[in-house]
């Protein structure tokens, strides 16, 4: 394949801010990003944000089968001469968050990985609409800015470490595996970025009333410089002397904040309140 530049310029493609767009050239940069996700030959792929096709080269060569969902119809015709070699390819073009989620899983047809290059003001909802609705994932590669990556990998008790943080962890767990320096988009952001590692346990959920456990999250994190028993008063309409007790009956301390609190004290917190 000819230089991917030469491939935009040839196609009269400009890059459009409203789409976040930043892609990578670097084949071998792509290459360990694929190689550190660890996707193999039997796994298949749903890719987002496909760009110019070059990360979905560099899966296609490694992986089953790749599907990925663009939403740039002005990059078709450069995925499809970026693409034109693999037989094991689909792309759609669509918003992914305007499809139906059980129905691009079908597409699917199985266990699957899903991989993205994604933008700051899309991160959130796509990760949050995949840890809620999804049923086949194994796990999700994630491109983001780097104090994204340190949001979704967070500890509790740090800076870092809030809601999403509590979401990723009630159906899995998060890491770094790649930091990525702004040099390496074209065109070249503000800020570096870092590939996250999402892997999701079966079953991690199961049992769990996960709607009561997300209304507790979001109380414990709705103001953070509050304590939490200050937080469930207001949320929940209750007395000092009721916040108190639930926090006790769980083994929290009484001058606790949301963030110092992890998912499974968030479950033992939902469930109390269910009982008040």
């Amino acid at each position: 394949m000819e230089n991917l530049n030469k491939v935009l310029q040839k196609h009269g493609f400009y890059f459009k801010k409203a789409y976040g767009q930043n892609f990578l050239t670097d084949t071998a940069l792509l290459d360990d990003i694929v190689e550190k996700s660890m996707v193999n030959s039997d796994d298949v792929v749903l890719e987002i944000g496909c760009g110019a096709g070059a990360l979905t080269r560099a899966l296609a060569k490694k992986v089953k089968k790749v599907v990925g969902y663009e939403i740039d119809q002005k990059l078709k015709p450069v995925l499809e001469e970026t693409l034109g070699e693999f037989n094991n390819v689909e792309i759609v073009f669509g918003d992914i968050l305007k499809q139906n989620l059980e129905l691009v899983e079908k597409k699917l047809g199985e266990k699957y990985v899903m991989v993205a290059n994604l933008p700051y003001y899309i991160t959130t909802p796509i990760v949050m609409e995949f840890l809620e609705k999804a049923k086949n994932i194994k796990a999700m590669v994630i491109m983001v800015q780097e104090e994204v990556a340190n949001r979704f990998s967070a500890v509790k008790g740090t800076a870092d470490y809030g809601a999403i943080t509590v979401a990723i962890n009630l159906r899995g767990s998060a890491s770094i595996i790649k930091m990525v320096g702004r040099e390496k988009f074209t065109p070249m952001p503000n800020v570096d970025s870092a590939v996250v590692k999402i892997d999701i346990e079966e079953g991690k959920t199961d049992g769990i009333d996960l709607l009561a456990v997300r209304n507790a999250v979001r109380c414990g994190f709705s103001n953070r410089r509050k304590m939490l028993v200050n937080n469930l008063m207001n949320t929940y309409k209750i007395s000092r002397a009721q916040a108190e007790k639930v926090l006790i009956e769980c083994d929290i301390s009484l001058t606790a904040r949301g963030e110092t609190l992890d998912y499974l004290e968030y479950i033992k917190l939902s469930n109390k309140l269910k009982e008040s």
